[in-house]
């Protein structure tokens, strides 16, 4: 199965599903998939907010079409799953007007004592915890009808609505109107609108629900030339290990980081590393500070590195390295490293010497590394590179912060890196492919993120050195799942980074 899955338009999306599903019951068999995913990902995503309330009030938005089905079997779903839940339904069209499938799904629903059709004037008076929008589909097209822009900017604007989930896309997405979504959940195929930066606002977080449309190579049109992880990208990381192994199987990762000034971020890392699965890990740390993290964690060999006088890493500690290189399957450089003209010129030494595979982080992540990457031998390793978009901009010399699909291809093209550009969501791209992955959110606009997935990334990389997109693509899905797992445990805001520690097994269990 493909590692991640294409976005496509709205057009792509609907000429792929006629052809996938031809036929009624394939039809409802997908909208029972995809509207009951939903259901399912609303109650873990409330988690985010507040624990799910003991009488939880749904409002279902339903118009006629099959977004209408999707909403229906997404309240059905929660009304299973919650004994305490109960749904009002308001259609925005007579029963007679619901199309087959979507008449079909609201007779599903009403046979459950616990949902009913409300109006506009009881809706009114009511609170709800969740709203489910289902009322516009893909093939809506701006503007919106008054009476339909009246509701949704009126459902927008209600304080008494805690949790806002569209179905697929929107209602009225492009219109001034649209519906406010706090998540949308795209179902079955991720489509290009909801990446427009333009929509951002109305499309709030984006859950991709993957419902077995692309177990094969999509080979249709592509007019949007991206492509999302699924959970399912990180299945083969979780599964049982063969029984014949020792802790030379899977990987020895060194680590080359921190300073006297950016203490934890080297710990922080190495914790992180220590959690992906790799049989040995060997950190490089600044000699005062070596000691007493062997002391906190015994896991790692620890190395003491001579250090400059501001307490960077020296260039006069590189035959530590180059004496233990032929045991390492990667290198991870940068976190907490600092930006002394010293230890700068030690990252680049690194890179252009050391053919194994590296992942570069943080403060070494300057244009000139970025050089020396492209200098490297064909036979070297790759290089992973980790920017943020500030970071980006200085590698490439770009000016704007605006992302560009074309930017980050041709600067991977040009110094022959994997990327991976971190950001709401983070894209890895090897130069000919850009996988996204929508996965983290707030939880991860704190300090130590970056260093936590580098960790992870280097750990995974030292378990599959020959190509590191992939273990690229799967730290940094993994990274996010953990930091949703801890989002709908603790909340958004009082957790501390290294947190996520906890919540690297969990996520990866439920992947």
């Amino acid at each position: 199965m493909p590692i991640a899955h294409p976005i496509l338009s709205t057009d792509e999306s609907l000429d792929f599903e006629r052809t996938l599903l031809p036929g009624r019951e394939q039809q409802w068999t997908a909208m029972n998939n995809a509207g009951r995913a939903v259901g399912r990902a609303v109650l873990q995503d409330f988690g985010e907010l507040a624990e799910v309330p003991s009488r939880l009030r749904v409002l279902a938005l339903v118009g006629k079409g099959h977004n209408g089905g999707d909403a229906l079997l997404a309240a059905d779903e929660i009304l299973k799953r919650h004994s305490g839940a109960e749904v009002h339904l308001l259609l925005r069209a007579d029963k007679k007007e619901l199309r087959s499938l979507t008449r079909r799904a609201f007779d599903e629903l009403l046979k459950s004592s616990r949902a009913s059709l409300c109006n506009e004037l009881t809706y009114r008076q009511e609170a709800y915890d969740i709203a489910l929008d289902g009322l516009l589909g893909m093939q809506f097209r701006p503007p919106l009808k008054s009476d339909l822009a009246d509701l949704l900017a009126e459902v927008n604007a209600r304080r008494g609505i805690r949790f806002r989930a569209a179905v697929d896309l929107p209602s009225g997405l492009g219109d001034a109107d649209a519906f406010q979504a706090d998540f949308t959940y795209a179902t079955g195929i991720a489509k290009s609108p909801l990446f427009d930066p333009a929509h951002a606002d109305k499309c709030g977080r984006i859950r991709y629900l993957d419902i077995g449309f692309f177990q094969l190579p999509y080979e249709g049109p592509r007019s949007f030339a991206e492509n999302i992880l699924p959970d399912a990208a990180l299945q083969s990381q979780g599964g049982l290990r063969p029984p014949r192994c020792d802790k030379r199987t899977f990987g020895h990762l060194f680590v080359l980081s921190g300073s006297r000034s950016f203490p934890g971020a080297l710990l922080m890392s190495v914790k992180a590393a220590l959690s992906s699965g790799v049989g040995l890990l060997t950190a490089f740390a600044p000699e005062s500070l070596a000691a007493q993290y062997a002391a906190a964690v015994p896991e790692a060999m620890w190395v003491p590195w001579p250090e400059t006088p501001e307490g960077g890493l020296a260039l006069e500690g590189w035959h530590l390295l180059r004496e233990r290189l032929s045991r390492a399957d990667a290198v991870l450089c940068g976190s907490g490293i600092g930006r002394e003209p010293e230890t700068l010129q030690l990252v680049r030494d690194l890179v252009r010497e050391v053919e194994l595979p590296l992942v570069i982080d943080a403060d070494a992540l300057q244009p000139e590394t970025a050089l020396a990457a492209a200098s490297r031998p064909a036979s070297a390793g790759g290089v992973v590179l980790t920017p943020h978009m500030g970071e980006f901009m200085r590698l490439a010399g770009r000016q704007s912060a605006e992302y560009s699909r074309e930017a980050l291809v041709d600067f991977c093209q040009k110094h022959r890196v994997v990327t991976a550009l971190k950001g709401p969501h983070t894209r890895v791209c090897d130069g000919s492919q850009v996988a996204l992955s929508t996965r983290g959110g707030p939880v991860l606009a704190r300090g130590g993120s970056g260093d936590m997935l580098a960790g992870l990334m280097g750990g995974l990389v030292a378990q599959q050195p020959r190509a590191p997109f992939e273990p690229a693509c799967r730290a940094v899905l993994w990274h996010g799942l953990a930091a949703d797992h801890l989002a709908r445990t603790r909340g958004q805001i009082a957790v501390h980074t290294t947190e996520l520690l906890e919540h690297f097994g969990p996520a990866l269990r439920e992947a």
